[in-house]
């Protein structure tokens, strides 16, 4: 499990090839190593027949898991540079520090921006690399990530060795994207509830609920679940 600056340092070398110095300190060239060994601008595009492994690993229809995707991914899952998606959520850094600190750690959510500074940089990414420099594992247990936009902070309940290890499994193909989306279905009981989408929104509620939380109704998830269906 990566766990220090030095661990990720090093990692970054073996895995990305970013020629960082492994000497565990912060600074300018290790935050840029951070964005651009995330960066991958040619990941492999998920076929059908992955498709269809998932839907068989769960016991689903090709269909139900295609409406899954359909509704609860925001498009693809890499950003614009070629980074998987990421939504930094300062919150989730409080709860683990318990100190203010600006952009990066606060006790109210919000501060979403996508480029504030213009750089050309996803500002998720500059956020989680800042707070990286100061500490991986919250860095990264405090972003969601990838096409479905799953919460680092669920490492260790999907069996990924780390945060970090986590959000890396989603930079080389879209598959991982799935693979991460049949764990969460797996470990939080929605199998069952996959099994019962179809057309009709009634038979989508238990779904929707549990993966969308009380919001569902007034965002209309089963209904869409069920266009999707169709």
């Amino acid at each position: 499990m990566i766990t220090t600056l030095l661990d990720l340092q090093r990692f970054l070398n073996r895995h990305a090839l970013t020629g960082l110095v492994e000497d565990g300190k912060p600074g300018p060239k290790t935050r840029a190593g951070i964005i651009a060994g995330f960066t991958n601008r040619d990941a492999s595009k998920i076929t059908t027949a992955q498709v269809q492994m998932i839907a068989d690993r769960l016991g689903a229809s090709l269909k139900q898991v295609q409406a899954v995707a359909k509704v609860e991914s925001n498009g693809g899952g890499w950003n614009d540079q070629g980074q998987p998606k990421a939504l930094y959520e300062r919150h989730y850094a409080w709860r683990r520090l318990r100190v203010k600190i600006p952009f990066l750690s606060n006790p109210a959510p919000g501060g979403y921006t996508l480029d504030a500074d213009r750089d050309g940089i996803n500002d998720s990414w500059e956020k989680l690399a800042d707070m990286a420099l100061r500490n991986p594992v919250v860095a990264f247990e405090s972003a969601s990530f990838g096409k479905f936009q799953v919460m680092g902070a669920h490492w260790k309940h999907l069996g990924y060795a780390g945060p970090v290890e986590m959000a890396w499994s989603l930079r080389d193909t879209e598959f991982a994207h799935y693979d991460m989306l049949a764990r969460f279905i797996e470990t939080n009981g929605l199998i069952p509830h996959l099994r019962r989408l179809s057309t009709n929104p009634a038979d989508n509620v238990g779904f929707a609920r549990r993966y969308n939380g009380p919001a569902f109704a007034k965002n209309r998830y089963d209904h869409k679940l069920a266009a999707a269906m169709r």
